[in-house]
């Protein structure tokens, strides 16, 4: 049995926000890579676009990826972001290989514009433990759209802190990073352009280190059974786990955090992630949960869903199907072989309808179960939903999992602990519902490990050319699409030029005309 994570989470707010700022600044500027995550009042996170009002459903996953985006642009002027995650991991020198000191932050935010909101929305995040009476009682103020007067590259606001990650000029990296894009450029950057060419020719200069996906990540690259982030997150912690504790020669992602004393230690909100649980005698699990990380039940379902139980049975699924087509190959000889060898080897049937190969969503709420399941009647429905947390694809292992999750190292030397120590620290850890910050930070561990993993794959010649600036060339500036076989490009093509707003602001972040 894996013994648990505690992960500290620095929360900020309007309160302790300038006092942070410096820490803030430094972490970004000294990091190799940042991982973003943002709650908005209608979307990322969990499932919220199913909930919420991020508008017509139907425009959202529209065939046309620019009508797609017309809905999003909607979204991102009539609401507001909640919280900002952000999660610097900075790789560390005279240390084992893929070993990154993480600092973790959660800014809780209050748009000072009017914005819709909405009750469902609303109700949905009390539920999952999200504070309205600390948002407006020490949000961090900020307005939407281009620079109302004052200039973003002075003072200590939110504006000025998304200019000194730009100026930072570090590799970006987000789950499922279509809307939280849009909402980060219409938030804190300027007025989204009209056309998607503009947006992603904007992206492309704002961000010359490159932009990471990791729902495409996992999709396309790992090609996991399910996508959605807590999911992703544990697969890959788990892995690490393996092959640590089975003394292989990698891939091996080893975390340090800083160790908070003093004022500091009482803006630490420590996040766990739990030990993983046996999958003996349980076989209650939400079937719509463990396809996409979402239920319309939500706390009330009366069925399992732990990530944990979900992950172990999908393995065991997989096993037990390879057991089947041995035995069957066995019996018929080579007849099975071109059955067998095809691109959804090993993964569960009931999950194969929300790979790559994806087609449209549907547009009814369920779509027919494949009619064969895992052994211990655990079918999935594919209800055609893409949130942040959704669908996925994949190749899991059906092994016990090892004693002792070695998937951190242990800290040295001053201001760095491990993040298995610290017992008081545990104790004040809270397992409940995700934060921005701790989203981040899962974001950043899968792109970790994936980028450690394909060094692995690469041998040694590989692992010696790897660079900073390509971490992983095949993903850099693809972003997931939903129900979409190709991702949406971040690239400034010959026939669409930069926005005017975005022209300027580079020209005051650069001091220089693009």
């Amino acid at each position: 049995m894996s013994s648990s994570i505690v992960v500290p989470v620095i929360d900020v707010h309007s309160n302790n926000f300038k006092e942070l700022w410096p820490a803030m600044v430094v972490a970004i500027k000294t990091s190799s890579f940042i991982a973003l995550d943002t709650l908005e009042e209608t979307t990322t996170s969990v499932f919220l676009q199913e909930l919420s009002g991020l508008g017509n459903r139907k425009s959202l996953l529209a065939e046309s990826i620019e009508d797609r985006y017309k809905a999003i642009c909607h979204a991102a002027r009539s609401r507001s972001i909640l919280s900002l995650g952000i999660a610097c991991y900075k790789k560390l020198d005279q240390k084992p290989p893929d070993s990154y000191l993480v600092q973790v932050y959660n800014l809780t935010l209050l748009c000072s514009e009017e914005y819709i909101i909405e009750p469902q929305s609303v109700q949905f995040l009390v539920q999952h433990g999200f504070d309205f009476n600390k948002q407006y009682g020490s949000g961090i103020p900020y307005c939407k759209g281009n620079n109302k007067g004052g200039s973003d590259d002075r003072g200590v606001h939110i504006r000025t802190l998304f200019i000194e990650l730009l100026r930072a000029r570090k590799a970006l990296v987000l789950h499922n990073g279509l809307i939280d894009m849009a909402f980060l450029y219409q938030s804190f950057y300027a007025h989204l352009p009209e056309r998607l060419a503009t947006f992603t020719a904007d992206l492309s200069e704002m961000f010359p280190a490159g932009i990471y996906d990791t729902k495409y990540v996992t999709e396309f690259e790992l090609r996991l059974t399910a996508s959605y982030l807590e999911y992703a997150y544990k697969k890959c912690k788990l892995e690490n786990s393996r092959s640590v504790t089975s003394g292989s020669a990698g891939p091996h992602v080893h975390l340090e955090f800083c160790q908070y004393a003093g004022d500091l230690s009482t803006y630490v909100d420590y996040r766990q992630c739990p030990a993983v649980t046996s999958i003996e005698g349980q076989t209650d699990v939400c079937q719509r949960f463990s396809a996409f990380g979402w239920c319309p039940n939500g706390t009330k379902c009366p069925l399992s869903h732990d990530t944990d139980l979900i992950i172990l049975q999908d393995e065991k699924c997989k096993d037990d199907k390879r057991k089947r087509r041995k035995r069957r190959r066995e019996k018929k000889g080579a007849s099975d072989t071109a059955e067998d060898c095809s691109a959804f080897d090993g993964t569960p049937k009931n999950k194969i309808p929300n790979m790559e190969t994806d087609k449209e969503e549907a547009a009814g709420d369920q779509m027919e179960a494949h009619a064969e399941s895992c052994t211990d009647g655990n079918s999935h429905v594919d209800d055609g939903r893409d949130t942040k947390n959704d669908d996925g694809e994949g190749n899991g292992v059906g092994e016990e999992r090892n004693p002792g999750d070695s998937g951190v190292s242990a800290g040295e030397g001053t201001g760095v602990r491990s993040a298995e120590s610290d017992a008081e620290a545990k104790k004040k850890a809270d397992a409940g519902s995700h934060r921005a910050g701790f989203d981040a930070h899962m974001t950043g561990y899968i792109f970790a490990y994936a980028c450690a993993l394909v060094k692995k794959e690469a041998g040694p010649e590989g692992a010696d050319a790897e660079s900073e600036e390509s971490w992983l060339p095949v993903c850099v500036n693809k972003i997931y699409l939903s129900g979409k076989a190709a991702p949406l490009n971040v690239v400034k093509s010959t026939f669409a030029k930069s926005s005017k707003a975005h022209i300027q602001k580079m020209e005051m972040v650069w001091g220089q005309k693009m």
